[in-house]
Parts: structure tokens; C-alpha cells; sequence
């Protein structure tokens, strides 16, 4: 099949939607361990404690946010490759940013956070890959919802409320609950439209459903984890 990416024909191989989802999740899980490695060795080598007291955590956080703006602005115009590369940068960043949760919480948390969310998203990406209904109104709720509830957390951060903390907490555990489901959904349409070749969709999704992840991992922590004493 032939299709058009910046004006350039490109072929790109019948798969089906199954292939699809398994190589979209496979690059996932490669940009999780990736995350997760990081993390671990930042921890175990006392790197982590660098990043608290030198100001490198507020570093990290800013080239995640550029890497995500170059990945979503750019990403019709980058080539599979620089998009691949954008994706595990991102990942690697945020292990080193991950990292202090080891610092905050007992590893058994951490683990048990970590079976709970995959055990979630399993059964949230199932639905959205199953469902037949149109889902895709939904994306502007809950990007919108999403955006109320991190500029009401960058307030609490000043107001240090923490019945606000716990209400956040759940309603944006919630949010990606939907976000994950609209998510693979979209992708599957995506997919159904033929708009993208498949190496770049692939990567496309794995970022989506990374952040979306990554996201449910955190607030499960946040809510459910046991903090070090």
C-alpha cells in the first residue's frame, strides 16, 4: 500500500491490527525497562542524591518537557529513526527522574504499584482496542481535565493541602484510566486511516501509552505506596 508522509511516497506492509498492537507494545516495554534500569542504577549508585540536592531534578523535568514538545510538534516531519531515538531519550530522562521513588518508598510498594498498573492496563487497553463505539470526542475532556488537574497540583504545591493531594491524586489516576482506553483507541483508528507508516506509528503509540503508564504507576504510588521512614 502506498501512502504519502511530507509529500514523499512511502510502502508501507499489510499488517494487521494485532501486529500492530504487539509491536506498539513491545517498544513500550523495551521504554520501561529502559526507565526502570536508569532509575535503579541512579539509586543504587547514589546518583539520585545528586539530582535532589543540585537542582538536576528541575534540569530533568525541563528536557522531558522538550523532548515531548520536539516528539509531538516535530513528529510528522522526523524520520522512524529520530523518533525512535526521541522516545527512549525520554525514557532514559525520566529513569533518572524516577529514581528518588526508591528513595521515598519501600521497594515492596514500588513493586506492588508496578503488577497493579500493568494488571490495569492490560484490561484498560483491552477495551480500548475492543470497543466499537466513538470514543473520540473524549480526547478533548479528558486532555482539558487533565490540564485542570496539573495546574490545580502546581497551586497545592503552595497551598500544601493534603485532603486537595489525595482528591488530585485519585481524579488524575482516573483521567489516564480514560486517557489509556481513548488512547489505544486512537491508535487502532489511526492504524484504520492509513495516515502514518507503521515503524513511526509503532512509536507513536509506545509514547502515548508510556506516559499513560508511567501516570497510573505514580498515582497507585502515590495513594497506595508505603513511604520510608
Amino acid at each position: 500500500m502506498e501512502l504519502y508522509d511530507n509529500n514523499e511516497p512511502i510502502q508501507v506492509q499489510s499488517t494487521s491490527f494485532n501486529s500492530v498492537l504487539t509491536s506498539t507494545f513491545f517498544r513500550m516495554f523495551l521504554g520501561l525497562i529502559a526507565s526502570a534500569i536508569t532509575a535503579f542504577y541512579a539509586y543504587h549508585s547514589g546518583m539520585y542524591i545528586d539530582i535532589i540536592l543540585n537542582g538536576y531534578f528541575k534540569a530533568l523535568i525541563v528536557a522531558e518537557f522538550a523532548v515531548v514538545l520536539i516528539f509531538s510538534f516535530a513528529f510528522k516531519k522526523l524520520s522512524s529513526t529520530v523518533v525512535t531515538i526521541l522516545f527512549f531519550a525520554y525514557a532514559f530522562l525520566n529513569g533518572f527522574t524516577l529514581s528518588v521513588i526508591f528513595a521515598v518508598f519501600q521497594l515492596t510498594s514500588i513493586t506492588y504499584a508496578f503488577l497493579a498498573t500493568a494488571a490495569l492496563f492490560a484490561v484498560l487497553a483491552y477495551m480500548g482496542a475492543k470497543t466499537d463505539k466513538d470514543i473520540s470526542n473524549f480526547g478533548t475532556v479528558l486532555t482539558v481535565s487533565l490540564l485542570i488537574g496539573v495546574v490545580l497540583t502546581i497551586i497545592n504545591l503552595f497551598l500544601k493541602n493534603s485532603m486537595l493531594d489525595i482528591v488530585l491524586d485519585w481524579a488524575i489516576l482516573f483521567i489516564f484510566f480514560g486517557l489509556t482506553v481513548y488512547d489505544t483507541n486512537k491508535i487502532k483508528n489511526m492504524y484504520e486511516s492509513g495516515l502514518m507508516d507503521n515503524e513511526k506509528l509503532f512509536v507513536y503509540g509506545a509514547m502515548e501509552l508510556y506516559l499513560d503508564f508511567i501516570n497510573i504507576f505514580l498515582r497507585i504510588l502515590s495513594i497506595f505506596g508505603k513511604r520510608r521512614n
